[in-house]
C-alpha cells in the first residue's frame, strides 16, 4: 500500500458520517460549506468556495466553456491531429490552474458519429491527447461520457430519457484513456438494455463494467439535475449504491440534500470505499 492509500485510510478513520455523505458531492452555485467539490459555471475568481473543495469545470473547447475568456477556444472536432489537442491540453491546463480549478470535466471520448456535434473530437486518440496535455500542465482530466453516447439518437441533455447501444467501438476509447492514466470518469445518463432499464449512471452494470476495463480512479456521475423531476436524494443514494464515487449537482439545494440522503449510508459503513478512491484522488491532485 502506497503513501497516498495509507493517508487516504488515516484520513477516512477520522470522518464523521457528515464529512463522509459530503465529500462524495459535487456541487453548483451556492455550494454548502464542507462540500467536496464545487463546479465553476463562469469565471468568477472571487465567488466563495468551500473551504478545502476540489474545483471543477466544465472547459472542453468552443462553446463548452466554464471560463469563457481561457482556452480551448477551438471546439474538439476542429482538431485534425494529436499534436494539436496536446497542445491545447497544455495551455488550458496553465490557464485553469491559473484560474483556481482543479479538474476539467473532458475531454468528451463519445465517438464522432454521436449526438454532441463539434464537441467530439475526429478521433478519440485526440481527446486522449488532450488528455495527457491536461495532466502535463498539471490539471486533472474527466472523460466523459462512459460508456459512450455514439449510438445515442440525440444528446441527454435534449431529453430525460434517450435509449442508446451499448457497443464495443464505444468502450475503445476508455480503455486508451485508462492506459494513459486519465483519474476521473464521468458515467452519462444514455439508457442502455444490456446494463439495465435505468440511466447508466443509475445502474450497477455500468461501474462493474468500468472496473472490469481497469479503471480504479474515481466515477463522478454526469449532473443529476439534468431531469428536472430527478429527487436528488433518491437519485443520490441510487447512483452512490450503483458504484458512483461522486454525485454532481448543478445548484446547491440538491446538492445539501443529497448529503443528507448519503448520511445513513455513511453511518452503515456503505460510503468507505467510495470515500477511500474521493481521498486518493484528491491527494493525487495536491502533488
Amino acid at each position: 500500500m502506497g503513501i497516498p492509500a495509507l493517508l487516504a485510510v488515516a484520513t477516512l478513520a477520522t470522518m464523521t458520517p457528515q464529512q463522509k455523505a459530503a465529500l462524495l458531492v459535487v456541487s453548483g452555485p451556492r455550494a454548502a460549506r464542507a462540500l467536496g467539490g464545487v463546479l465553476v459555471q463562469r469565471w468568477d475568481p472571487g465567488a466563495p468556495r468551500p473551504s478545502g473543495a476540489v474545483v471543477y469545470a466544465d472547459q472542453e473547447g468552443g462553446a463548452v466553456r466554464a471560463l469563457r475568456g481561457l482556452p480551448p477556444r477551438r471546439a474538439a472536432a476542429e482538431y485534425t491531429n494529436a499534436k494539436e489537442a496536446y497542445s491545447a491540453g497544455v495551455a488550458t491546463a496553465h490557464a485553469l490552474q491559473r484560474a483556481g480549478v482543479d479538474v476539467d470535466l473532458a475531454p468528451v471520448l463519445d465517438l464522432s458519429d454521436g449526438p454532441l456535434g463539434d464537441r467530439q473530437f475526429r478521433s478519440p486518440l485526440f481527446g486522449i491527447a488532450f488528455a495527457r496535455g491536461l495532466a502535463a500542465g498539471g490539471i486533472a482530466a474527466c472523460a466523459k461520457h462512459f460508456p459512450g453516447l455514439g449510438s445515442l439518437p440525440v444528446s441527454t441533455d435534449d431529453r430525460p430519457y434517450v435509449r442508446g447501444v451499448l457497443r464495443e467501438q464505444d468502450l475503445s476509447p476508455y480503455r486508451d484513456a485508462i492506459e494513459a492514466g486519465v483519474p476521473c470518469v464521468m458515467v452519462g445518463h444514455g439508457v442502455y438494455r444490456k446494463l439495465g432499464p435505468r440511466r447508466a449512471s443509475l445502474e450497477a452494470a455500468t461501474y462493474r463494467l468500468l472496473r472490469v476495463l481497469g479503471f480504479d480512479g474515481v466515477a463522478i456521475t454526469d449532473s443529476l439535475n439534468v431531469v428536472s423531476s430527478a429527487d436528488p436524494r433518491r437519485w443520490s443514494v441510487d447512483a452512490v449504491r450503483a458504484g458512483a464515487d461522486l454525485v454532481l449537482f448543478t445548484d446547491g439545494r440538491s446538492a445539501s440534500e443529497a448529503v443528507g440522503a448519503l448520511v445513513p449510508l455513511a453511518r452503515g459503513g456503505d460510503l468507505d470505499a467510495h470515500v477511500l478512491r474521493v481521498l486518493r484522488f484528491r491527494a493525487l491532485l495536491r502533488r
